[in-house]
């Protein structure tokens, strides 16, 4: 579809092609559930890993093997969102979320807290590739990116307030308590969705390869959102330690400002990618990571912490939903779960890494240097860019 007729479609829409329908609100509503169960763990587990003897090394293995055994999952998952259909998987994910987070109140150990968190990522693995896939399905095409920046806002909602929500109630409940109202906002989610009217998949004439784990066409932004999520690893793992040491009150503010400006920006973010592409939105909101990044590495004080959460928050905001929506654009309805997968693959991968990794980092040359390492590797994905669009370009022209 070229530019031009993007753009008479984003002027001229279909009434038929509404985003906001009953399905589209419900799939929201759920992934806000997930998303907020989700998100009030993310900031305290590095505690909980302390409170059972862990250190750096430790919590970000922790971090890290929760996000490999969802990427384990995910080709699975695309495979089974076109084989058995939207609604077995999405519920089967949630569920095993939901047990498996409400577990989390009866670890004792290091090495029982590691098996859940593994179980807990195939659980993840399944609900996130279907939530994502089934709001592709339910968004018309020409409103594809405007349509995934609404979606993503309900994660947005959900983070505006989980890592705040989980850091307040540490100090007043114990994380039994915590991890147990975590899986109540899971098994909220799994009620919401066993409502939604699920499209029917078209089933597939050609069994597929055996190696067939991920959707070609989805690769260039998935590559791209790699390189962008590892710095979300080192934030999620390392932020609150990091600002403790420095002697930085008010972390939760950061999370809430970065939710705020991440919000703000998917307003707009996705209509502009709607109508001028990926070219007019990656590179600004790249720069803006980049200089957040910056900021972290120096920290000096909280107003410096505060204008990294809103700088980080415009610049992913911009960019994710851009990366997702690019990873189906060219993908067929039937291969539409496996693009999710390829492109959640890469993100969890991302985040993985980084936080492993940033965890040695942390041990060796301190937490300042993670987020150092972290605008380094955004850079990169600017470069990548750029030279997927120069092949892009010969490819043309060929």
């Amino acid at each position: 579809m070229s530019k031009l007729t993007s753009k008479n479609n984003q002027i001229m829409h279909d009434p038929s092609e509404k985003i906001w329908t009953k399905d589209f609100f419900l799939i929201c509503l759920s992934n806000f559930f997930i998303f907020l169960g989700f998100q009030m763990t993310l900031p305290t587990i590095p505690l909980f890993v302390e409170e059972l003897g862990g250190n750096d090394q430790l919590i970000g293995i922790v971090v890290g093997i929760f996000t490999f055994s969802a990427l384990l999952l995910r080709p699975y998952a695309g495979h089974a969102l076109e084989s058995k259909g939207r609604r077995v998987v999405y519920l089967t994910g949630l569920g095993i979320f939901v047990l498996s987070v409400g577990s989390f109140g009866f670890v004792t150990s290091l090495a029982f807290l590691f098996m859940v968190r593994i179980i807990q990522g195939f659980g993840w693995g399944f609900s996130t590739t279907a939530s994502g896939t089934i709001a592709t399905d339910l968004i018309p095409a020409n409103r594809r990116g405007e349509g995934m920046g609404y979606y993503g806002l309900s994660g947005n909602l959900a983070l505006a307030f989980g890592p705040t929500l989980g850091l307040a109630l540490v100090g007043v409940v114990s994380f039994k308590q915590l991890f147990l109202i975590c899986a109540i906002l899971g098994l909220a989610a799994f009620l919401l969705s066993s409502t939604i009217r699920y499209k029917k998949v078209e089933q597939q004439t050609v069994q597929p390869k055996k190696w067939d784990i991920y959707e070609k066409t989805a690769l260039p932004p998935s590559m791209l959102v790699f390189f962008i999520t590892i710095t979300f690893g080192g934030i999620a793992s390392f932020l609150p330690l990091y600002s403790a040491q420095k002697g930085i009150q008010g972390i939760e503010w950061y999370f809430l400002l970065y939710a705020l400006a991440l919000m703000v920006s998917r307003t707009f973010a996705g209509k502009i990618y709607d109508t001028k592409g990926h070219q007019a939105v990656f590179i600004p909101g790249t720069i803006f990571i980049i200089i957040s990044m910056i900021l972290l590495s120096w920290l000096p004080s909280n107003l410096v912490l505060y204008i990294a959460a809103i700088l980080y928050g415009l610049g992913f905001g911009t960019v994710q939903p851009a990366l997702q929506a690019w990873s189906v654009k060219e993908t067929p309805a039937n291969r539409r779960g496996m693009a999710n997968a390829t492109f959640y693959s890469f993100f969890d991968l991302g985040i993985g890494i980084g936080a492993i990794l940033f965890g040695q980092i942390a041990h060796w040359f301190g937490y300042s240097m993670i987020y150092a390492a972290s605008a380094i590797s955004v850079l990169f994905s600017i470069l990548l860019y750029l030279r997927i669009l120069s092949r892009n370009r010969r490819l043309q022209r060929a």
